[in-house]
């Protein structure tokens, strides 16, 4: 008998990427998006597949499901942080904020239903601006609970909580992970994200955009790493109840990843400063070894091949 999988979030960048791995392994996959900033274009090749099932529905309410569920992954919210970007959730603040947090107690809810494990997808976000690093699963964060970012770092941090609150109470089977960076094909050029961002300014020669000084770090994991973490968070045994950092521990400054990009493009762009967000944090980079240790999981594209997949993907457009 096959398994059924419901995947939130679905026609989001990781989120599609998710659907699209779930069908290789035979499940059948049920797409739940509302697309404020997921995208339909995400999911074109996987429409015609019988194993996989659309629903264009807002979480805000209860899902009507009556097939029978044997995993939930709640990768949906808004996460782009640059309030540039239309898709950010700066743009969206009270759909993020109950995306993580109603929409999360409506998943929770169907997953005792049905008794299917159950993955909230938080992020590294909800570290805020680390004092530490590199970042590991038992460090607090340093978060500021009301400030313009709040609304998916404190979101994130409000589904962490309920998710635990269900395993304490009801003894659920489920578990979090902590996304940190991800990039690679599917993005969408208008996300307001770094690598996004620097390569779609550098291939159509606009300056590219560094914020601050560039000092600040990120650390960038290649989408099909990051999916294989998930499903192995999900799937492998003694995950119950875990919390798992999932990203690249190949910390670089953004002017580091800004020069990159443009060497790699070949571009004329020059590259221009402005002003810091409020709240951007200084570093980010994951202590992974608990997903090592645990799942077997360590990201295995560099940051030079992923990054050329992704320029390619989005010179093809």
């Amino acid at each position: 008998m096959q398994r059924a999988v419901l995947v939130t979030g679905g026609g989001g960048f990781i989120g599609s990427h998710l659907c699209q791995s779930l069908l290789d392994d035979n499940y059948v996959v049920f797409c739940v998006d509302n697309f404020i900033t997921g995208d339909k274009n995400n999911l074109k090749n996987l429409l015609n597949n019988p194993q996989f099932v659309l629903l264009e529905h807002d979480i805000m309410r209860p899902i009507q499901q009556n097939q029978n569920l044997d995993y939930i992954f709640h990768l949906a919210s808004p996460a782009s942080p640059n309030k540039k970007s239309p898709r950010s959730y700066i743009n969206y603040p009270i759909e993020t904020l109950l995306a993580n947090s109603v929409g999360t107690y409506h998943l929770l809810e169907l997953s005792l239903k049905y008794g299917a494990k159950f993955l909230f997808a938080s992020s590294s976000e909800i570290y805020g601006d680390p004092a530490i690093s590199p970042q590991k699963e038992d460090y607090f964060g340093n978060v500021n609970p009301n400030g313009i970012r709040s609304c998916y770092d404190e979101g994130k941090r409000f589904g962490e909580a309920i998710t635990f609150s269900y395993i304490r109470k009801y003894n659920l089977d489920a578990r979090v992970i902590r996304i940190f960076n991800t990039y690679g094909p599917l993005m969408r050029a208008d996300d307001g994200r770094v690598v996004s961002n620097f390569i779609n300014q550098a291939i159509n020669s606009k300056p590219i955009t560094v914020y601050g000084k560039g000092t600040q770090t990120r650390s960038l994991c290649f989408v099909d790493d990051m999916v294989l973490g998930i499903k192995l968070a999900m799937f492998s045994p003694n995950t119950k109840a875990e919390v798992f950092n999932l990203g690249n521990p190949d910390e670089r400054t953004i002017l580091n990843i800004a020069k990159l990009i443009k060497n790699m493009t070949k571009s004329s762009s020059e590259i221009v400063f402005e002003d810091l967000p409020i709240d951007d944090p200084k570093g980010r980079k994951p202590d992974i070894s608990k997903a090592k240790r645990i799942l077997g999981w360590e990201p295995k594209i560099t940051t030079i091949d992923g990054l050329k997949k992704t320029i390619n993907y989005f010179k093809s457009l």
